[in-house]
Parts: structure tokens; C-alpha cells; sequence
């Protein structure tokens, strides 16, 4: 919003405040400034001369040869093409060197053989307004020789507020409120305004109706004998100085109202109305009209209207129409000053993308009081402007508004504590009158009685006025203190320390991509996987069409974005750490059950025929599952089949890692369903070998924990050595690997699977398993002995299981 220095002056006095301390404690006190700039500074280089004498051009018909006098003792030759140049009159002359605006340079020069010393301004030449029809005529009493902005007390800063934070002081968005804000800083008096009617005549009020709550208040006033002639100077520079363009008296003067008091208002000619007069409603559907700026506006339930008879002539508190605008000869008009419901204004302006002056503020929540005043104080400024003018009837004012002025109560060592300065009771008194509330004694604290102006949309609370004092106190005047209370470590969050741990692992050395994906999920998805018949908790209200359901699991939402993925890289590995949501079943109205999962996909190219036996997905998510396990500090992991298999898991190749007590399972894994891998896009050009898995965090927090533990290195050399056992196909790994730690006897430092074989030198339905083992000691240096007596154990072990030792030979 811009203010004028000048223009705040006709409400306070501010004498010996420069407009830089003035912009630094608005700033401080009520509001940001973001800057500052002087008034067409250009004035200032231009100055007044006298036409002593004007001939014609000896060698043009259309120019002329003036004699301007400067007041500086040698008169200036300048040849003007202006039809309304004379002797005798006052004009502004840019000399030669003064540089216009449009970065336009005055030379001196000839023209047409006669030099030039100059140039005599019109209007447009110096952007302060549109007459380029002849040159500017200053009044007669303008002192010779002097700046332009000095002669004619031009002189103005403009002050550009933030808008932002004036969101919630309406108040605040016209100069007499900017003034009441200076006047509190500065204790310095308002300067009196008068809202009181002129002379109005005894005709009948102006029928007006309202037929919505949207409109609180309107008031109509009938004017007779106005006309649409040329502002005078003090409006049109005002309004220029803060961006308006001049355009007539009543147009100008219904703008200086608004930019005065901060109340939009709105002049209808009174002939272009219905004899029925003014009906406030909202639009219908499909209704239009024209507003001023000549687009036609479609309409609709949710845009408020002014209307003449059924005719929209405006829309409310935004801008008004084409048909009824107040242009030409009108004499008679209809000046309307309203209160419009803020939200309302706001919605259509938006929807139409239609922001205007009158908009940004009834935006605010005007204060509903504020309408007389700003018709009286209109009415009167057009009648000194216009003696001639008449008001045949009192204002018609209708509406269910009420006043919106409240009482609080205070306490002043709540002020006190809550800014953490002793103020005493008389200063916080006297900031609050200032600012134009109310105070009485009552007990202990005060009353204090909040006027309608910041009773709209800002003080409700006694803590808004502590607020109040702050800020006028200036909270640069609060001595600094160190704090001291009580500090206290946060709670510990295990579930989100395990969360980010298992984000790191997997982003990090897993080369996993985080996915973060709806809680919806899609039905045609939960049909391609077969979970459609599982219950799910539904939305009332879905986002779109078939997402009316919440994901039980991740796994789903991960698999959806295979398909994309592989189209741009051979290898793809995507998760998600969220939560799952199972209803009940025995109640469906029931709170959810809510669980804690960690989801993963990885899909490559399939596997050659020649590679590792590991080379899969599958085993190299297992891995992937068991580094993230290891590092959440789960005491031992274990894997087993699955007993409830997800339902896009392959019925084979599905596991469970479970943990040393057996509790609930901490992750299960499984290679995808063959009979998915079409409807998931996953084959043709994109065949993909797929796996996924899901970690249940809640079951990874209740397991039991190893805790870190610090390993030395080994002070003695370790044997190596490789086993095989050919057994049945059936016997799970694990068994092995539990058989060679149990051969061990706590001697075992590793011991790795690299070589799984099935062929007819293990005999059908068989199986050859193939391990790296290290054994190691951290009391001596094993043995051959040592090594023999190992693998004679592990043969006893391996028999048990239906199996046989192929390689190592035990005494």
C-alpha cells in the first residue's frame, strides 16, 4: 500500500519528523515499510517562468518564439509548438541540461533556424498527467524562478507499506489510520475531521433492499446537481502521489474517500437505475454482466450483486458495471457506501481473478460503522468542491449489522510479565488512549473498551493488548535478559531413531530410492494383485474416483511404480517407510489398527542362465534385509516359510525372518508371483526378475536387542577351509549353517554359502550345498588337529540330517 508524507499531514501534525524516521518507526511500531521514494523528483529540477512575450515562428506556422523570464536576470529564448501559450502567463521550463523523464535530456538547439534555451513543459512531458494538448499553466501566484514542487508545495515522500502486514488491520488501509498509529507514536493529537451531514433535504429515502446476510450494511445517498468536471490541483496531486490516476471530481473524490478513511465507496448515475431502486442479492446460475473494465463475467450462487430492479449494475465490494457508470451530463447520482461479508468478496475476486482497491479491503472485514462517516465525509467534500450540490433526501442505511465494539478485561502484571518489563500503570494507560481504546479502573486491572475499528478481525483478547503496549513501548526498549527455566532433554522416540536409521541404511548402502506415496490406493491395483475381497478402511469422501481405499501394506503402491521405473533403468530398487491400516473386522465403525512398516521393491533384467546362484533379487534382497536387521541391533535373525504368505508373493519362494524367541515376524520376503508380472507390466520388453519385501517396525522395536559391542582383532591366525554336504532338497540352509556353528563349538568366525548344485552326481531330489568356513580361536592357534576333529562333528551333524559330507575327510 503507498502512503503519501503530504497527505498523512492533513490528519497530524508532523512538523520536525522527517519521512525516513517516520518510515523507520512505522516499521518498528505497526507496520513494515519496504521503501520509500520522493515524489516526481523531476519537479524539483523544473522551475516557474514568466511568458513576457510571444511571437510567431518567422519560418512556422504552428510555432511560436517566447521570452521567458526566470527570475535570474537574462531572459530565455525558447520556441514552443503549444497552441495555448501566451504572454503574461506562468509556465514550467526545463532549462537546458534538466533531464526529463524517459531519461529525455534538454539540449539547446535550433529549430528552424531559431535557438532554443529550453522547453516549456506540458503536463504528459513531466508523467503528471494526460493533457499533451498544450503546455502547463501554473496559477498566476506561483513565485517566479522557484522549483516547480517547491512553488506549488509539491513536496512529498511516498511510503510503501508491506501488505502482508496490514492482513489483519483493516483499519489500517486508509491515511487516517496510519495517522492514528503516528499520533499514538509520536503523542501528538489527531487533527479533527467532520462527519457530521450537510444540509439534507426532507424527499423520500431511496428505496434499497437486501436479501442476503452477505451484505451486513448499505447505505445509499441521492446527490442532485453534480458534475463530472476537472478535479482541482490539491485532489489530482494527492491521488497521483499514491498511484491513482486523475480522471473527474467524482471520480477522484469517491478514490481520496477510500485512500483517506480506507472505506470504498461507489457512484451510480441515478438515471441509468430501475425506478424499483437498489436489491442486494447473490447471482443466479448462468447470470452475466459487464463490469467496468468491459469484460463480460460469468456468474454464479457464490457472487454477491448490486442490482437495479433484477439487473446486476455492480459486483459488490469489487467493481462496478458498465450500464450504470457515471459518465457525461449525469447530474443526479446514487452514492453507495456498504459493508460486504469479507469472505464473500474474497471468493469471487479470486475465482475471477479480479483484485481491485475496494476488494483488498472489504477483504479485511471492514468496520461496520464506518460507512456513515465515510458518506458524510464525502457529501461534504463534494459540497465545497461543487457549492451547487444538493442531497434531496437522507441517506437511505438498511441492513442487520451491529456494532461490533467489545469491552476486555486487563491486568497490568499480565502486561508486565508477558513483556518482561516493568511498565507502569499510567504508561500503559496512556498507550492505550492514544490508540484510541478506552480505559477504565476496575479492581485490580482495568476495563478497556475496544472501538469497532480494531474490533473486526484484530484485539479480542486481553493478550492482543498486551501486544498493543509492546509495540508502541517498542520491544527495542526491553532490556535483554538470560533466560532461565528448566531444560529438558526431549522424550527419547525409539520408533522415529529406527525409522531414520532404516531410511540411511537403504538410501545409503543399500542404493535404494525413497518413495513417499498416497494412503490411498487404486481398485484397479488391488484387483490385478487379488487383495480386492480383503477388508479395507474406506474414504467417505474420496479424492477421485476408484481411491476410495486405505492401504493395509506399502509392498502394493511400491509394485505399481515398477513398471515406469523399468522403462528407464535395468535396475530399479524403490521403498517407503509408512504406516498400514487394517480395520476391524468385527467392527468396521471401529478405530483402524494402525502398524508400522518399512516397504521394498527391486526389479532387474532377468538373470543369465550362467550366473551365481545369488545373482536373483530374491537372494539379494535377503540381504539387503539382513544388513538393515543387523544394524537395528536385533539379537539373531532366522528365516522360515512363511505361514501366511502376502498375496502377491510366489507360493514357493516366500520366507519370514522371525527372531530368537520366535515373536512376531520381523520381515517376510518373497519373490513376486509369476502370474503378476503381465499385469504389472513387468514382461515382454520390460521382464523384469522381481522381489519385495516388508520389515514390520513394530515388531523390529519389540525384539530383543545385542547392543553394540566392540570385536578386537584377532590375535591368532584362522584355519579356512571349504565343505560340501550333498542332502535332501528339502533341508533348509539354515539347518547347515546351524550344524557347522554346533561342529564349532564357538570356534566358527564365518562361514559362507557360495555354491548351490542339483544334478545327477547328487542324485534326483538332492541337493549339493557348498560353504566357506573360517574357524578361529582367541585363546591359541588352531591346528590340523583341530580342523579334523571340527569336521568329524560336522559329519555326525550332517548324517542326522539325511545328508553327507562331500569334501574334507574326518580321522
Amino acid at each position: 500500500m503507498l502512503v503519501s508524507y503530504r497527505w498523512l499531514q492533513r490528519h497530524i501534525d508532523l512538523e520536525g519528523i522527517s519521512a525516513e524516521q517516520l518510515c523507520d518507526d512505522l516499521t518498528l511500531s505497526t507496520a513494515e515499510v519496504e521503501g520509500m521514494e520522493e515524489f516526481a523528483p523531476h519537479l524539483g529540477q523544473i522551475h516557474v517562468g514568466a511568458v513576457k512575450e510571444r511571437v510567431a515562428h518567422p519560418d512556422a506556422d504552428k510555432l511560436s518564439v517566447c521570452t521567458v523570464d526566470l527570475g535570474q536576470g537574462e531572459d530565455l529564448t525558447i520556441v514552443c509548438g503549444a497552441p495555448n501559450v501566451d504572454a503574461g502567463q506562468k509556465v514550467a521550463v526545463a532549462t537546458v541540461g534538466t533531464v526529463l523523464p524517459g531519461d529525455f535530456k534538454i539540449k539547446k538547439s535550433k529549430i528552424r533556424g531559431v535557438a532554443s534555451q529550453g522547453m516549456i513543459c506540458s503536463e504528459r512531458e513531466l508523467e503528471i498527467g494526460e493533457n499533451h494538448d498544450g503546455i502547463w499553466v501554473l496559477d498566476p501566484d506561483a513565485e517566479l524562478g522557484a522549483p516547480v514542487a517547491d512553488a506549488l508545495g509539491l513536496r512529498d515522500w511516498i511510503i510503501e507499506i508491506d501488505n502482508k502486514s496490514l492482513t489483519h488491520r483493516p483499519d489500517l488501509w486508509g491515511h487516517r489510520g496510519i495517522a492514528t498509529e503516528l499520533a499514538a507514536i509520536y503523542h501528538r493529537p489527531l487533527k479533527p475531521l467532520d462527519f457530521s451531514w450537510p444540509a439534507l433535504g426532507d424527499g423520500a429515502p431511496y428505496p434499497i433492499r437486501i436479501e442476503t446476510p452477505a451484505c451486513p450494511r448499505y447505505l445509499g445517498l441521492l446527490i442532485d446537481g453534480a458534475t463530472a468536471e476537472a478535479s482541482p490541483a490539491w485532489l489530482r496531486w494527492l491521488l497521483l502521489a499514491v498511484g491513482q490516476r486523475p480522471i473527474d471530481c467524482l471520480v477522484d473524490l469517491s478514490n481520496f474517500v477510500m485512500l483517506d478513511l480506507g472505506q470504498p465507496n461507489h457512484t451510480f448515475d441515478l438515471k441509468a437505475l430501475h425506478a424499483d431502486g437498489i436489491e442486494v442479492r447473490m447471482a443466479r446460475e448462468g447470470e452475466h454482466m459487464q463490469t467496468l473494465d468491459g469484460e463480460d463475467r460469468a456468474l454464479g450462487p457464490d457472487d454477491l450483486l448490486i442490482c437495479s430492479g433484477d439487473t446486476p449494475v455492480a459486483l459488490a465490494g469489487i467493481m462496478g458495471g458498465e450500464g450504470s457508470k457515471v459518465a457525461g451530463k449525469t447530474d443526479t447520482l446514487l452514492l453507495e457506501v456498504a459493508t460486504f461479508e469479507a469472505a464473500v468478496v474474497r471468493r469471487t475476486s479470486s475465482r475471477l481473478g479480479l483484485r481491485t482497491d475496494a476488494s483488498a479491503r472489504f477483504e479485511k472485514s471492514l468496520d461496520p460503522t464506518l460507512p456513515e462517516r465515510a458518506a458524510a465525509h464525502f457529501a461534504r467534500l463534494l459540497q465545497e468542491l461543487q457549492p451547487e450540490v444538493r442531497f434531496p433526501a437522507p441517506p437511505t442505511d438498511v441492513g442487520d449489522w451491529t456494532d461490533p465494539a467489545h469491552t476486555l478485561s486487563l491486568q497490568p502484571e499480565r502486561v508486565r510479565r508477558e513483556l518482561g518489563k516493568e511498565i507502569p500503570d499510567d504508561e500503559i494507560t496512556s498507550i492505550l488512549v492514544r490508540l484510541g481504546f478506552g480505559v477504565e479502573k476496575s479492581g485490580d486491572g482495568y476495563s478497556v473498551a475496544v472501538p469497532s475499528s480494531r474490533s473486526t478481525k484484530d484485539v479480542h483478547l486481553d493478550r492482543d493488548l498486551v501486544e498493543e503496549v509492546g509495540r508502541i513501548h517498542r520491544y527495542g526498549n526491553i532490556e535483554e535478559k538470560n533466560m532461565r527455566a528448566d531444560v529438558a532433554p526431549p522424550p527419547k522416540d525409539p520408533r522415529r531413531i529406527l525409522v531414520r536409521a532404516v531410511q540411511d541404511r537403504l538410501a545409503g548402502a543399500g542404493h535404494f530410492h525413497e518413495c513417499v506415496g498416497y494412503t490411498f490406493i487404486e481398485d484397479a491395483l488391488l484387483e490385478k494383485l487379488g487383495m480386492q475381497a480383503l477388508p479395507h478402511l474406506r474414504v467417505v469422501n474420496p479424492a477421485s474416483q476408484g481411491q476410495d481405499k486405505i492401504r493395509r501394506t506399502l509392498v502394493p503402491s511400491l509394485l505399481d511404480r515398477l513398471e515406469p521405473n523399468r522403462r528407464l533403468r535395468d535396475d530399479v530398487r524403490l521403498f517407503e517407510v509408512g504406516k498400514g491400516y487394517v480395520p476391524d473386522p468385527g467392527d468396521p465403525s471401529a478405530e483402524p489398527r494402525e502398524i508400522h512398516l518399512a516397504g521394498l521393491a527391486w526389479a532387474t533384467a532377468p538373470v543369465s542362465a550362467g550366473a551365481r546362484f545369488d545373482a536373483h533379487a530374491f537372494n539379494q534382497l535377503q540381504a539387503v534385509i539382513i544388513d538393515v536387521l543387523d544394524h537395528a541391533e536385533v539379537a539373531e535373525i532366522r528365516w522360515r516359510p512363511c505361514a501366511e504368505p502376502p498375496a502377491w508373493a510366489h507360493p514357493a519362494k516366500v520366507l519370514e525372518a522371525v527372531g530368537p524367541e520366535d515373536g512376531p515376524a520381523l520381515a517376510v520376503l518373497a519373490e513376486l508371483d509369476p502370474a503378476l508380472h503381465n499385469p504389472l507390466g513387468l514382461s515382454g520388453d520390460h521382464a523384469s526378475d522381481v522381489a519385495a519385501a516388508e520389515i514390520s517396525l513394530d515388531a523390529v522395536l519389540g525384539a530383543p536387542r545385542r547392543g553394540s559391542r566392540y570385536r578386537p582383532l584377532p590375535r591368532y591366525p584362522g584355519i579356512k577351509l571349504d565343505v560340501a554336504v550333498a542332502l535332501p532338497g528339502a533341508t533348509e540352509a539354515s539347518a547347515i549353517r546351524e550344524a557347522i556353528e554346533k561342529a564349532g563349538k564357538g570356534s566358527v568366525a564365518d562361514a559362507e554359502l557360495f555354491d548351490v548344485y542339483r544334478g545327477e552326481s547328487v542324485g534326483e531330489g538332492r541337493k549339493s550345498l557348498a560353504y566357506h568356513v573360517t574357524l578361529q580361536s582367541e585363546k591359541k592357534t588352531l591346528s590340523e588337529k583341530d580342523e579334523q576333529k571340527f569336521l568329524k562333528r560336522f559329519r555326525a551333524l550332517v548324517e542326522e540330517l539325511g545328508g553327507e559330507l562331500r569334501s574334507g575327510d574326518a580321522d
